[in-house]
Formats: structure tokens, C-alpha cells, sequence
């Protein structure tokens, strides 16, 4: 590793800089640590990504059921017996990514590695009604796993249509007093067998062709209350069929509704497709020369933690593969 310093920056060249300490990141840090390529993981936000906060994982192979917190400090301790170095505190300020050279620049370092592998993955998207903001960590959620046990003994909603939504359903059935999912069409697309557990909770209600409209307190009704309560007390939602609105009396709701990719650096840099996702082949080259994508940040058409891990591994391997060509150690 080669260090200069410029404008108070350390410069630092790297064989590999993997952004991102998801399944897919952790597991490329796995596999390029055991080919000798000494990476380093970059990760602003939570290490184990969106699995850190998944209630129950359950399609795991090796684990009939395990806490997603559980999966993913597993897959951070098998990294770091790598000596896998993962800066978590080191926010990147903007990437400089080219077939010739590529550099990724932190609050405090600038890196100049051979190869880079983008594993930032997607959080998920907005609501979009109009108190979303208001009531943001006061009744909207968007993970169970972090916010459902203030809801012990209550009614909460639950919006989605995947398996994550009827997984957390599931999740905040053991808590709460009662869960009302509100889907807005006539079906899920989550995993039936799942789903069939979730209609046979007794305490979970699926509201079929329901849209959330918005949510509120009631409150905010009195115009002597200075604006309305501080938490949501109630949903408003409408029938897709007759458009009729009503409300429904909730202390919360969590929101499962897709995810958006993390590629706010990358625009300008590496191919990306209409929604954001970074064009990426089955070997996860970008259409950047030495630049790899690997887990739910790239175009594909399943996004699970096994797939996601299918990715990493690959991404490494192909990394590996770049990295000695450039060097001349093929």
C-alpha cells in the first residue's frame, strides 16, 4: 500500500475498494480477502445493510430461521477473521470512476484503487402522502424490527405487497395488539407460504384493494389544538373498486413498498438503467473498465440476500481476474 499526502488528504492506493457492507459487499470482501487482494469496505450506514434490520430471515440456506441482526453480524465477523478492513464512519464525498484511472474520495482520505466493486444495495422508498414528513419516527416506519416494540399492545398498519411486508406483518403480530395490512390490489406477490401464515394469524387483517391516502391525528380536526398531536392515531384510506375514503384508527405504520437504489455518486460515472439500478452483466462488469456491481444495487430481476451474496462472490472473483491482468501477475 503506497501513501502520499495532498491537501491534508491522505492518497491511497488500494487493489480493491468495495463500497458497501451489505451481504453483497461482506461477501466480496470474503472472497477477495482469501485471494490475497488486502480490500478495504466502505459503508456510511449500517454494516449488514437492510438485512441488519429484517425481522426473521428464513430462506437462508443453513438457517431454518435466524434474526437478519444475527445473519449479518455472522457475515461481518467471518470478514473480519479476514483481517477485512471496514471503515463505517467515512462518509465518500464524490467518485471519480474511468476505464484509465478511478478515485474515491472520503471526508478524510482519497483512494486510488485498481478495482472497485459498488455494493451500496437500495433503501426503501417514501410513502408520498402528504404527512409522511410530519409523523416520520412518530407512527411511519420503515423498519419493524427497529421501531415495533413501541407498539406493544396496539393496532398498526402494515403497506406492501412482497414478502417483506407479510414477513414484518408477521413480525409485528407478536407484538401488537392487532395488524391491518393495506394492499392496494386484489393479491401479493409475496412467497405463498408465508403469505398463508399470514392469513392464518388471527390477529392480522388484509384489507384487499385499499389505498393509503394519507394519515393524520385526530386532532387536527380542532382547530383549537395548535396543529393536531404530535403521533398518527388514525390511516385514511380508499377503496380502489368505489373510491370510497374512510379512516382507520392505527398508531402506526410501516411501510414496505420497493426500494431505491444508492447511486446518487455514480450518475455520470458507470451505465445506469431508467430507474437508477447500475447496468451490470452476469460477471458484474459495469460499463466502466475495472468497476463492478454486486447485490440489489444493479439491474436484476430477484433481489434476495442469497442472490446478493451470489453476486458479491462473482464480483470479487471477476475483480481478482481484472486486478492481475492489470498488474501482469495473470
Amino acid at each position: 500500500m503506497h501513501i502520499v499526502f495532498i491537501m491534508e488528504k491522505k492518497i491511497i492506493e488500494k487493489k480493491l475498494v468495495i463500497v458497501g457492507a451489505g451481504p453483497a459487499g461482506l461477501t466480496a470482501a470474503i472472497y477477495a480477502a482469501r485471494a490475497g487482494l488486502d480490500p478495504l469496505v466502505l459503508e456510511k450506514g449500517l454494516v449488514g445493510g437492510q438485512v441488519a434490520v429484517s425481522s426473521i430471515v428464513e430462506n437462508y440456506p443453513g438457517y431454518a430461521s435466524i434474526s437478519g441482526a444475527e445473519l449479518s453480524a455472522k457475515m461481518r465477523d467471518h470478514a473480519q477473521s479476514l483481517d477485512v478492513e471496514i471503515d463505517e464512519f467515512d462518509a465518500i464525498e464524490r467518485a471519480e470512476l474511468s476505464d484509465s484511472a478511478k478515485r474515491i474520495i472520503t471526508e478524510s482520505k482519497i483512494y486510488e484503487p485498481t478495482a472497485v466493486i459498488i455494493a451500496t444495495g437500495a433503501v426503501p422508498k417514501p410513502l408520498l402522502v402528504r404527512n409522511e414528513a410530519r409523523f416520520r419516527g412518530k407512527g411511519i416506519h420503515y423498519c419493524a424490527l427497529c421501531d415495533g416494540a413501541a407498539y406493544k399492545g396496539k393496532t398498526v398498519g402494515v403497506v406492501g405487497g412482497g414478502s417483506a411486508a407479510v414477513e414484518e406483518a408477521l413480525y409485528l403480530s407478536n407484538i401488537a395488539e392487532k395488524v391491518i395490512m393495506i394492499r392496494r390490489k386484489s393479491s401479493f406477490h409475496a412467497e405463498k407460504a408465508i403469505l398463508k401464515r399470514a392469513e392464518r394469524t388471527p390477529n392480522i387483517e388484509i384489507l384487499y384493494n385499499t389505498d393509503l391516502i394519507d394519515v393524520g391525528n385526530s386532532a387536527d380536526e380542532n382547530k383549537e389544538s395548535n396543529g393536531g398531536g404530535d403521533f398518527l392515531d388514525y390511516a385514511l384510506v380508499s377503496d380502489t373498486r368505489t373510491l370510497e375514503e374512510r379512516k382507520i384508527s392505527l398508531s402506526a405504520v410501516f411501510t414496505y413498498i420497493g426500494s431505491a437504489p444508492r447511486t446518487e455518486l455514480l450518475r455520470g460515472s458507470v451505465e445506469l438503467d431508467k430507474y437508477g439500478y447500475i447496468e451490470a452483466g452476469d460477471d458484474m462488469r459495469t460499463s466502466v473498465d475495472g468497476v463492478f456491481a454486486a447485490g440489489d444495487v444493479r439491474t436484476k430481476k430477484y433481489r434476495q440476500i442469497v442472490t446478493a451474496v451470489s453476486d458479491g462472490a462473482i464480483a470479487a472473483l471477476s475483480a481478482e481476474k481484472y486486478i492481475m491482468q492489470k498488474t501482469g501477475k495473470n
